[in-house]
């Protein structure tokens, strides 16, 4: 997954706007305790990260 899906993804399920402040903020146990961002700007694929959000965000499995 390429960084441009993850936020297609995440702008389809939390809005454009919501999703870059929600990526910001929001502490993911399954990223170490870091953000979205965070996690992004240390290396963390896109598909790791995305698979984290996908389940804080309890998503159906369809959309993982």
């Amino acid at each position: 997954m390429k960084h441009s899906e993850f936020w297609v993804r995440m702008d389809y399920h939390l809005g454009d706007t919501y999703a870059r402040s929600w990526a910001s903020s929001q502490v993911i146990g399954g990223l170490g305790g870091k953000t979205v961002d965070e996690a992004l700007a240390e290396g963390e694929s896109p598909k790791h990260v995305w698979r984290a959000v996908h389940a804080v965000l309890q998503l159906p499995p369809a959309e993982r």
